[in-house]
């Protein structure tokens, strides 16, 4: 049997107590780095702008000159090459400011006859001139490290002429399916007692989707020696995660050698499904346990292995997805359970689909989210508005 069952709160807390970030940098093209960390603080090498421009369509001038300008008494100033008393230079949003200019007056502030300009508006020093640094100082830190890099982000490190930026290395995550009854989704026919594999292939691609590197093992069946093997082949991996093998039947043997190879966490949590996760960590490399039963499965990795990874990617937290919804029917839980009903959302309206049943994958796909219930609560009424985590 379990040894004892954890809290699943307090599993999360004792898990990622154990999991140290990864702290290797890698040097990439700033084009590659959307969603990337920057592993240090970026510095501007220059200002920006590296020079005194016009920051908008007009005439360049010298404030003093057009003093006393109105819509009914028009200041008179000569278009020219350079700016001098009562001269003034076309500019265009951007361009360098002329020398002697200190102001820009807009162009649908002025009238042009010949080399004749009216000006039907006063401005002061300054006015429409974007200064040197205006937007970026030299030796202005702009990104601080530990950053998610966005595109705003890169536009404007290439703003600052920065090609390449260091950013944390993805941490790479080995995914172990286990099990005598699984074959390769290749196969073109099933015997009896036979399923294909998906577990892998769902941990594998959300591993992708939160930032991580998965790289997926073939099916290792349930013997000991090759489970082991498997382990201790791929602890150049940042975190394990090994799909069944996780209960208390006879060919349950994964966390036994998780035990035996480090050191064995947790085995047994109050979270409906995925009672038989089992949390450990090997040669400082955390290792998850997810049950097979794939909904079971599926809890495991959101409530455990998608934190583990984030802290692993010194990735910063992100509350869920949630949308608020009230229950069309009433949804029983188990006291001591944190519950993971499945519902699918229809008009406002939270449709439960299932709360058992750890095997029928299906009711994941055709659900929306979970609504998760609490340990100390048995149960929900129909009519109660409830939170409804948005299945990825």
């Amino acid at each position: 049997m379990f040894k004892k069952r954890i809290n699943a709160d307090k599993a999360k807390e004792l898990f990622s107590g154990v999991i140290i970030p990864v702290s290797d940098p890698e040097l990439l093209p700033i084009k590659d780095c959307d969603g990337r960390i920057n592993a240090f603080d970026v510095v501007a090498g220059v200002d920006v702008p590296h020079y005194r421009r016009a920051a908008m369509d007009g005439f360049a001038v010298r404030a003093s000159d057009t003093l006393g300008a109105g819509s009914n008494s028009p200041v008179i100033l000569t278009a020219g090459t350079g700016v001098e008393r009562g001269t003034c230079v076309m500019v265009h949003t951007g361009s360098p400011l002329p020398e002697g200019a200190d102001a820009v007056v807009m162009v649908e502030d002025t009238v042009m006859h010949g080399d004749s300009v009216e000006v039907f508006t006063q401005v002061h020093p300054l006015k429409n001139v974007g200064e040197i640094g205006e937007d970026i100082q030299k030796g202005e830190v702009i990104l601080k490290k530990g950053h998610r890099l966005r595109p705003c982000d890169i536009a404007v490190m290439a703003s600052l002429g920065i090609r390449d930026i260091e950013v944390f290395r993805k941490p790479l995550v080995a995914i172990i399916p286990t099990g005598e009854e699984l074959v390769p989704r290749g196969k073109e026919s099933l015997k009896e007692g036979e399923i294909y594999e998906t577990n892998g292939l769902m941990a594998a691609l959300y591993i992708e989707r939160w930032g991580g590197t998965p790289r997926l093992l073939d099916i290792v069946t349930d013997s000991p020696p090759r489970i082991k093997d498997a382990i201790i082949s791929n602890l150049d991996a940042d975190m394990i995660i090994i799909s069944g093998g996780t209960s208390v039947g006879r060919r349950d043997y994964v966390p036994g050698i998780v035990e035996s190879t480090g050191t064995l966490l947790v085995h047994g949590v109050g979270i409906s499904p995925g009672k038989p996760t089992a949390l450990g960590i090997i040669n400082s490399k955390p290792v998850v346990c997810m049950p097979g039963y794939p909904v079971a499965g599926i809890v495991a990795l959101y409530w455990f292995a998608r934190p583990a990874l984030r802290k692993l990617g010194n990735l910063p937290d992100e509350p869920d997805r949630i949308v608020r919804a009230v229950l069309s029917d009433k949804i029983a839980s188990r006291a001591g359970y944190k519950t993971f009903a499945r519902v699918k959302i229809n008009n406002g309206k939270a449709i439960p689909l299932a709360t058992s049943g750890a095997g029928i994958l299906s009711s994941v796909s055709k659900a929306d989210g979970f609504v998760i219930i609490p340990e100390n609560i048995e149960g929900l009424s129909a009519g109660e508005e409830v939170d409804v985590v948005l299945i990825e």
